[in-house]
C-alpha cells in the first residue's frame, strides 16, 4: 500500500507528534520533518553552484540532484522524536497516542532524548532502504542527529534506544520513514567515500540552520497544511522562500561582473577617486591570475592600502570562485567597530539590492549602526541591513557579510554548543584576518586550525600583517598545504599567493619616509613627562603610548598638573591632554575615541596647536590617527614599529620644530635593562621577546620605515644570535633564565590549543572523545579562544536613595528593567581583570535587575557611593578623566 497523504499513514504514525500546542493537536512528526528538507532544499538552491559542486563531491552525492540528497537527510533529523519517552512530554499529544494502541512502558520512557534517539536508530533501516557503506551512514546520521548543538560519542549513543518498546513504535517508525522517504524521492547513484569530518560539520550546521527556521510557527503554521503529502512538501518549500525572504537571505551573487581595472574599484570601494598604491596594483594584477580557491599574504607596512586589498581580494576571488560571502576577523571590537564602517561603504558601491551585513562580537548588539541598519531592514531605499534573525546568538556568521572578532570565527573549531553552524556559516567564503601577528602562541595556533577548516571548506583566505615574523608565515602556509621551504623569498613589503597552480609573488616598493630618529630614556614616569613637557614647548601633537592603564592615569595626573600650574610657561595653557585606555565605561570610551580620532586623524583642519594622547595599547591597532613625535615604553619590537608607523600614518604638513619625526622608547638605555617586574611590563609581554627587543633596538639610532621593519621582526622573533657587547647580566637573563620561562610557556600553549581544537583529521565518530564541551571538564581544560586572567564585565551604578542611577536612569535592583533603562545599563559595561575583583562577582548573586534580563545577565553590578566603591577586598572609585582607579594598596 503506497503512502501518499497523511490519512494513508497508519493511525499510530500519524499521532506521533514533534511540536506541542496550547489548543490543537499541535505538528505531528511527520509534517515537521517535510518542513525542515523544505528549507534545507531551498536554503540550498540559494547557494552558488560552487557550494553544491563541493558538497557532491565532499558526499559522493551525484550534482544534479545534491541540493534534494542533502534536504532528505536532514529532515530526518528529528526520526527520534517517535519514541515513548519523547512523545510522553506532551499530555495532550500522548493521550492521543495512547488511544491508537501505542504503549507507553515505564522502562522505554527513560529514554527521551530524541536527537540521541536518531543517531541510535537511524541507521539500521536508512541503511535498508538505501543499502550503502555502513560508515558512510554513519557519519551522515552523526551529523543530523547533533541538531541541538552536540555531536554524541560513541558511549552515549549505546543508551539512546529506548528498552521495552512494543513493537507498535516500530512499525510507526517504519511507516513514518516509508512516507517521508516517498515524498523527497531522491534520484540518482549514491558514490558513499569516506566522509570526513569537515562534511560532517557541514552537514551538521546545514541541519541546525533549516532547523532553527522551519520551527518557527510564524513562517509554518502548524498542522496537516494539506493532505496530500506532495502538495504539502510544494507548499513547504513556498513558505521557506517566504521564510528566507522575511529572514533577508538572499540568492549568492558575486559583487563584481565585469573585469574593471585596479583604479575604477578602488575608486568604488573608497567611495572617491583614487590613485592605487603599489600595494594596491601590482596585488591586484596577482590576484587575477589566480586559479581556484587561494590563500593571499600581504605584508605590508602601515598605511599601505592593505584593506581596500583585502576588499579588491574579495571581489576577484569571489568572480572566480563563486564565493558566498566575506567575513574580516579582527583581533579587538575597537577594530572590527573601525572597520565596520569601511566595509559598509565598500558593500554600497557593488550592491544592487538589499544584503544582510553583521557586526560579530559581544558588544554589537549596542552598537548605533547596527541598529539603524536593523530599522531600515525592509527600506527598498535602503541596499544595506542588520537583520534580526542572524544577529540572534550563535546565527551571525550565517550573514553573507560580516565584520568582527577573530574570536567569533575561532568557536567554529572549539568543541561548543552548535561550533558547526558558525562553520557551515563561514563555508565558500573569503575570510581575512587583519593584524595577524597580534596574537599570542596560543590563539595563533587556534588560528592556524581554523586555516586548515577553511582551506577544507573551499574558502579562500586573506591574512594581513605589517610585522609577519617568518616563523608564523610558515605555519601558516603550512596549514594551507602548502610547503613552506617552496616559498619564494620576495623583499617587503610583499604580497604570496598560493592557489591550485602554484606559489608566487611580488615586492610591492613602498612611500619613501622620513627616517625616525630613536631614542631611549629612563622608564621613570618623572622623565616621560619631563620629555613630554620638553617636546610640546612648541606645539605639535604628540602621543605617549604606556604598557598598563596604572602607568597612563599616573602619568597622565602629573602632565594635567604641570600644565595647570600658573607658574608654568604660557605655551602650556592651551595643551589639550586626551587620557585613551580600556578602563573607561564603554560609552566613555567610545567618546573618547571619537575624540582622538577628530584631534589626531586625517582632517588637519581640526588639528589642536598643542595636543598629547596619553594611551595604553588601544592605540594601536587600526585606528587612523597620526602624530608629529611619540615616547613609547618598551614592547616587543613588533609593537614598537606599530607604534612608530603612527608617525607617517597622513602627510599633513609637519610643524617646524617636529619637521623630523622623532621616537623616544622608555627604558631602552643602552646598557640598562629595566626591571621588568618593578614596571610590571614582565607580566603584559613575554620577557624574552621584550628582552631581545631591547637588545636588538639598543644601538638603533634611527627607523627607516618601511624598509627596518622586516628587518628587525625576523631577527628579533629568529633564533639569531644576541647582539655582541652586551652586559653579561643582561644576557644571561634573556638567553637563560628569560628563555627558559619562554620555552616552557610556549610548549604549554601549543599542547593547550591542541588539546581543545577539533583535530580536522580525527575520525568523525572519534573526533570529540577527549574534547571538552562548553565550558571547564574535568581535566580543566576551557574552551577559550584567548589565554590570560579571568576578566568579568561590570556596570558602575550610583547609589542613591531612590536606587540604582545611571546618566537619568533611575531602577529598582529588585526588579526586571524595562529594555531602555537596560541598554542604557550595558553601554556602560567595562571589563577588569584584577584577581580580587573576578573572585568577588564570580561568587556573588546576581540581583534581580541583572539576572532576569537579557541581555545584563552576564554583566555584573559595580555600586558606587560618590563615585566609590568595593568589590570583594579590592577598593575602587570611578572618575570622570581617569577611568576606574583601583585604590592603592588594596589587596590583590
Amino acid at each position: 500500500m503506497s503512502v501518499n497523504s497523511f490519512s494513508s499513514l497508519s493511525i499510530a504514525a500519524r499521532s506521533l507528534w514533534s511540536k506541542s500546542a496550547i489548543e490543537g493537536p499541535g505538528h505531528n512528526l511527520l509534517a515537521h520533518m517535510l518542513d525542515v528538507a523544505a528549507v534545507a532544499e531551498t536554503l540550498l538552491e540559494l547557494e552558488p553552484q560552487s557550494t553544491l559542486d563541493w558538497a557532491a563531491h565532499a558526499f559522493g552525492l551525484p550534482c544534479e540532484s545534491c541540493a534534494r540528497w542533502l534536504a532528505a537527510f536532514i529532515g530526518l533529523h528529528d526520526f527520534g522524536k517517535a519514541i515513548p519517552g519523547f512523545a510522553a512530554k506532551w499530555p495532550v499529544g500522548r493521550e492521543i497516542i495512547e488511544r491508537t494502541g501505542l504503549v507507553f512502558s515505564e522502562r522505554a520512557c527513560r529514554q527521551s532524548n530524541h536527537s540521541l534517539a536518531t543517531a541510535a536508530l537511524l541507521v539500521p533501516p536508512l541503511q535498508k532502504r538505501l543499502e550503502v557503506e555502513l560508515s558512510w551512514l554513519r557519519a551522515i546520521v552523526q551529523a543530523i542527529s547533533a541538531h541541538h548543538g552536540k555531536h554524541f560519542l560513541i558511549s552515549e549513543r549505546q543508551s539512546g534506544k529506548p528498552k521495552g518498546e512494543s513493537q507498535g513504535w516500530f512499525d510507526a517508525r517504519e511507516c513514518l520513514l516509508a512516507a517521508y522517504w516517498s515524498v523527497l524521492s531522491p534520484s540518482g547513484e549514491i558514490l558513499p567515500r569516506e566522509l570526513d569530518i569537515v562534511a560532517v560539520n557541514w552537514l551538521a550546521g546545514l541541519t541546525s540552520t533549516a532547523d532553527w527556521i522551519a520551527s518557527n510557527p510564524d513562517w509554518f503554521p502548524l498542522g496537516e497544511r494539506h493532505e496530500q503529502l506532495q502538495t504539502y512538501y510544494i507548499d513547504a518549500k513556498r513558505l521557506a522562500a517566504l521564510a528566507l525572504h522575511d529572514i533577508g537571505w538572499k540568492k549568492a551573487r558575486a559583487l563584481l561582473e565585469d573585469q574593471n581595472g585596479t583604479a575604477e574599484l578602488l575608486g568604488r570601494i573608497r567611495g572617491r577617486p583614487t590613485a592605487p598604491r603599489p600595494l594596491q596594483i601590482q596585488g591586484d594584477q596577482l590576484l587575477q591570475t589566480a586559479k581556484g580557491p587561494a590563500l593571499l599574504l600581504v605584508e605590508a607596512p602601515m598605511g599601505e592600502g592593505k584593506t581596500e586589498l583585502a576588499f579588491l581580494a574579495h571581489l576577484r576571488f569571489e568572480a572566480a570562485n563563486g564565493h558566498r560571502g566575506l567575513y574580516l576577523a579582527l583581533p579587538t571590537q575597537a577594530t572590527g567597530n573601525a572597520l565596520f564602517t569601511r566595509t559598509q561603504r565598500f558593500l554600497k558601491s557593488f550592491l544592487t539590492e538589499r544584503t544582510d551585513i553583521q557586526l560579530v562580537h559581544g558588544g554589537a548588539a549596542m552598537n548605533e549602526q547596527v541598529r539603524h541598519l536593523r530599522n531600515i531592514s525592509h527600506s527598498s531605499e535602503e541596499t544595506l541591513s542588520a537583520s534580526a534573525w542572524f544577529s540572534q546568538r550563535r546565527r551571525p556568521l550565517l550573514s553573507p557579510y560580516g565584520v568582527g572578532t577573530v574570536d567569533q570565527a575561532l568557536l567554529a573549531t572549539l568543541n561548543v554548543k552548535h561550533h558547526f553552524v558558525r562553520l557551515w556559516g563561514l563555508g565558500n567564503r573569503v575570510v581575512v584576518f587583519d593584524e595577524v601577528h597580534a596574537y599570542d602562541t596560543y590563539t595563533g595556533n587556534l588560528i592556524v586550525s581554523l586555516v586548515r577548516w577553511l582551506k577544507a571548506m573551499n574558502c579562500s583566505v586573506v591574512l594581513m600583517s605589517a610585522t609577519l615574523p617568518r616563523k608564523t608565515r610558515d605555519q601558516l602556509v603550512e596549514a594551507w598545504g602548502a610547503d613552506s621551504k617552496l616559498v619564494p623569498e620576495f623583499d617587503y613589503p610583499r604580497v604570496i599567493m598560493i592557489d591550485d597552480q602554484k606559489t608566487k609573488g611580488v615586492h610591492c616598493p613602498a612611500r619613501d619616509l622620513k627616517p625616525i630618529e630613536l631614542n631611549g630614556i629612563h622608564e621613570s614616569l618623572d622623565v616621560v613627562a619631563e620629555k613630554a613637557i620638553e617636546l610640546i614647548a612648541d606645539g605639535g601633537c604628540g602621543a605617549i603610548v604606556v604598557n598598563t592603564v596604572n602607568r597612563a592615569q599616573a602619568l597622565y595626573r602629573m602632565l594635567k598638573t604641570l600644565r595647570d600650574d600658573a607658574e608654568q610657561s604660557l605655551h602650556l595653557q592651551d595643551l589639550e591632554l586626551v587620557l585613551f585606555h580600556a578602563r573607561f565605561p564603554a560609552d566613555q570610551r567610545g567618546e573618547i575615541e571619537t575624540q582622538v580620532l577628530d584631534l589626531f586623524g586625517e582632517n588637519d583642519e581640526q588639528r589642536p596647536r598643542a595636543a598629547l594622547m596619553i594611551a595604553t595599547q588601544v592605540a594601536e591597532q587600526s585606528l587612523d590617527i597620526s602624530f608629529d613625535f611619540m615616547l613609547s615604553d618598551l614592547a616587543p619590537v613588533d609593537l614598537i614599529l606599530q607604534r612608530a608607523g603612527r608617525l607617517h600614518r597622513h602627510q599633513h604638513d609637519r610643524p617646524l620644530q617636529h619637521e623630523k619625526p622623532r621616537l623616544w622608547v622608555a627604558g631602552l638605555e643602552r646598557d640598562r635593562l629595566p626591571s621588568l617586574e618593578d614596571t610590571a611590563w614582565g607580566h603584559v609581554y613575554d620577557p624574552y621577546w621584550l628582552g631581545r627587543s631591547w637588545a636588538f633596538l639598543r644601538d638603533e639610532t634611527t627607523l627607516r620605515l618601511p624598509v627596518d621593519i622586516d628587518r628587525l621582526v625576523q631577527v628579533v622573533y629568529s633564533e639569531a644570535q644576541m647582539p655582541a657587547g652586551l652586559p653579561e647580566t643582561i644576557s644571561h637573563f634573556i638567553e637563560i633564565e628569560a628563555y627558559g620561562d619562554h620555552l616552557g610557556e610556549e610548549a604549554g600553549k601549543r599542547q593547550l590549543a591542541a588539546n581543545v581544537s577539533i583535530d580536522i583529521d580525527a575520525e568523525p565518530l572519534e573526533a570529540y572523545s577527549n574534547l571538552p564541551y562548553g565550558g571547564d571538564d574535568e581535566l580543566g581544560l576551557r574552551n577559550r579562544t584567548r589565554l590570560g586572567a579571568d576578566s568579568v564585565a561590570v556596570v558602575p551604578v550610583e547609589v542613591t536613595e531612590c536606587g540604582w542611577k545611571v546618566g537619568d536612569v533611575i531602577i529598582d535592583p529588585r526588579c526586571v528593567p524595562d529594555d531602555e533603562s537596560a541598554k542604557a545599563l550595558y553601554k556602560r559595561q567595562l571589563r577588569l581583570g584584577r584577581k580580587a575583583v573576578v573572585k568577588h562577582c564570580q561568587h556573588s548573586e546576581l540581583p534581580v535587575a541583572f539576572a532576569e534580563h537579557p541581555i545584563l545577565r552576564h554583566l555584573y553590578p559595580l555600586p558606587l557611593e560618590k563615585g566609590v566603591g568595593q568589590l570583594g577586598a579590592q577598593a575602587v572609585y570611578l572618575d570622570s578623566e581617569l577611568g576606574l582607579v583601583y585604590v592603592d594598596g588594596a589587596s590583590e
